[in-house]
């Protein structure tokens, strides 16, 4: 079963730590991310760390643990750099304020709230663990207030709606400090037919009407710039169709 939680050190004096799971008190099979066995491994790493990178991939899970963390990192001496990979919600989205620098991906989210809990117990019971609830929003509104540039009203407003962040949303309000994207026309290609036009394309003016077989232009004819271009466009137009044709 794969390790949701790892922390990686790599030789350049930085350390990566993927938080892909539940944050809960316990770690099952590996599954969830808790507190202890991340302090742990921070103590660990050893003077030489100045940068530690956080991925997070996560629901959330219990807000004591998710505190802890966020502590955590925060008290460290490295330079914390946290990236939301995927989803950052609930108190996942609390240990992504540790970082010195938040970076979120153009395709992922953030989600903030209140504290929930499921109650039982008599009516004097249930109004008790309500207001014990406002307390420990209280918690994670304290970090998100120490990196967000709103005031404590609209940071009520949107936890009380239970509110998905966009990464450009995120931003404007301060919640993170960049965007991450990615360009994938960048990356290795076999298509072939774009590597095809691609090459024709930037062909010079006037070579990109002939094709393997094709009798030569004859110079006498007086082609102009005109004819070339015509060519160079029949040439396209003809490997357009071949690859619709075995497409």
């Amino acid at each position: 079963m794969k390790n949701y939680f790892s922390l990686a050190k790599s030789g350049d004096g930085k350390a990566y730590i993927d938080i892909y799971g539940d944050i809960r008190s316990f770690s099952y099979s590996g599954t969830n991310v808790s507190v202890a066995n991340l302090s742990k491994q921070l103590e660990e790493l050893g003077d030489d760390v100045h940068e530690i990178h956080v991925n997070i991939n996560s629901y959330g899970g219990e807000v004591a643990e998710g505190l802890a963390i966020y502590n955590a990192l925060r008290r460290h001496k490295a330079r914390i750099v946290t990236h939301v990979d995927g989803f950052a919600c609930s108190i996942a989205s609390v240990v992504a304020m540790a970082g010195d620098e938040r970076i979120m991906s153009d395709a992922s989210l953030m989600m903030i709230h209140n504290a929930w809990s499921v109650g039982s117990g008599n009516a004097s019971d249930l109004r008790k663990q309500a207001d014990d609830l406002d307390i420990i929003t209280e918690a994670s509104k304290a970090a998100y207030l120490s990196r967000a540039s709103i005031d404590i009203d609209e940071l009520t407003e949107l936890m009380d709606a239970e509110t998905w962040l966009t990464p450009s949303r995120a931003l404007a309000l301060g919640f993170i400090t960049g965007i991450e994207s990615y360009d994938l026309r960048t990356e290795p290609s076999q298509h072939a037919r774009g590597t095809v036009f691609s090459a024709l394309s930037k062909m010079p003016e006037g070579q990109g009407g002939e094709l393997p077989g094709d009798d030569p232009p004859d110079s006498a004819d007086g082609d102009g710039p005109g004819e070339q271009d015509d060519a160079k466009d029949d040439t396209l137009q003809m490997m357009e169709r071949f690859f619709m044709a075995i497409s």
